[in-house]
């Protein structure tokens, strides 16, 4: 249950990653260039590594790193609200 509950919260942050890359927000500019620029997914693959890690430690018991990653989640999920929204 704690691994379908990882992958679904990986899930939106993905989507809320790719959302704030894509949205032209002035913010993005002050990126360096491998973050923002179409073929770089260097972001993505940082982003993609820390869902890895965070559903290997938990399938092997560390149920801690759930609360971690869903933490982490709503960080993300408020800032790109912000962002998006241009409130920032």
């Amino acid at each position: 249950m704690a691994l379908t509950f990882l992958f679904l919260l990986g899930i939106a942050n993905f989507a809320l990653h790719k959302a704030v890359l894509e949205s032209g927000h002035p913010l993005i500019v002050h990126l360096p260039a491998l973050f923002r620029s179409p073929g770089a997914q260097v972001s993505l693959i940082i982003e993609f590594l820390l869902l890895l890690g965070t559903m290997l430690m938990a399938a092997n018991g560390a149920s801690e790193w759930l609360w971690g990653y869903a933490a982490y989640s709503s960080l993300n999920g408020m800032s790109a609200w912000l962002i998006l929204t241009r409130r920032v």
